[in-house]
């Protein structure tokens, strides 16, 4: 009869990605020798079974047969970016007659997966090409809120709107997420008038800047996200930081750049002769959500009264849920 397998422990979770991530633990040699599987437990933190497999002859979740350690886990259909798992392990041998000899469970170890890298956003950037349409006109950045919201301003912010924290609307995975800070505008217009829309789900004020303020040669423009609220009309994030500022070194490094004169959601093309003015282009076939890293006084424009309806709550991003089912906007990784 084999002698019992010794309860793996000093569990420790390295290289740690999106959707992927390595696991090992102490093993003696022996074990090592004859190991043939091991059994990993691996859910939710929040969503964690206090009753894992016991059963001796049933598999866990996983199984893998056994390799050096560290050993890889990884895989899009059970792991998502920025979420916390809990994780033990069985160290396991397959007997002739098809059963298992497992060692005791080890202990629970938790850990959190990371947010998309660089080469997921380029893929949920291509992917947001293919929905971006032609470019229409537009001559400024909009901002909607309630009167409330620009009385504070002007009372206790000395007419600056300051950057608020990125909320988690959109992709799960986008490094911009509750990491960012930034003033939010739209810059949408309509096909018929080429203004910006009369109604808004955020509030009957309307803040209008100039184009030119937001965007011009100075400022770096990055791509931060993709997605649906289990909707046909997708949503592109958009980050505009002015060059070497705070906002700009943090998505130097975590988000893909675009051309500021060629990129298919919007564009800034210079004054091609003396006294003509810059040409501005957005996307049509994508509602743009543009986060300016910097403090924007309202001196820079004007607050007007919207003239549609303002309580078109449906349209709402505040911290919505993307369909994880959508083919359009999802990838080959975690939502």
């Amino acid at each position: 009869m084999d002698a019992p397998l010794a309860t793996p422990c000093n569990i420790q979770i390295c290289e740690v990605t999106c959707d992927s991530f390595r696991i090992m633990w102490d093993i003696t040699p022996e074990d090592s020798a004859r190991s043939t599987h091991f059994f990993i437990d691996l859910s939710r933190k929040e969503n964690r079974d206090p009753n894992r497999f016991k059963h001796r002859d049933v598999p866990t979740k996983l199984v893998a047969k056994a390799v050096p350690l560290p050993m890889a886990v990884r895989g899009h259909w059970f792991l998502s970016p920025r979420t916390e798992y809990c994780v033990a392990v069985q160290t396991a041998i397959r007997q002739a007659d098809g059963d298992y000899l497992v060692s005791e469970w080890s202990q629970v170890v938790e850990f959190c997966t990371g947010d998309y890298a660089m080469e997921h956003l380029q893929q949920l950037l291509d992917k947001a090409k293919g929905s971006a349409g032609r470019l229409l006109k537009f001559s400024v950045f909009y901002r909607n809120q309630h009167p409330e919201y620009f009385d504070f301003v002007r009372g206790e912010c000395g007419g600056l709107m300051r950057p608020a924290l990125k909320d988690i609307s959109g992709s799960h995975g986008s490094p911009v997420n509750g990491k960012l800070h930034g003033v939010f505008f739209s810059c949408s217009t309509e096909f018929d008038t080429g203004l910006p829309p009369k109604d808004s789900p955020y509030g009957p004020q309307r803040f209008l800047i100039p184009a030119g303020h937001l965007l011009n040669p100075n400022i770096s423009l990055y791509f931060a996200d993709f997605y649906c609220m289990y909707t046909a009309y997708h949503y592109v994030v958009l980050v505009l930081a002015p060059v070497g500022s705070e906002g700009d070194t943090f998505c130097r490094s975590r988000l893909p750049m675009l051309d500021l004169a060629s990129n298919p959601f919007l564009t800034y093309t210079a004054p091609q002769r003396p006294g003509e003015e810059p040409l501005f282009c957005h996307a049509s076939d994508v509602i743009l959500e543009v986060i300016f890293t910097e403090p924007v006084s309202l001196d820079q424009g004007h607050v007007e009264q919207i003239r549609g309806h303002h309580q078109l709550m449906s349209l709402t991003t505040a911290n919505a849920k993307k369909d994880p089912s959508c083919k359009v906007c999802n990838i080959s990784v975690g939502r």
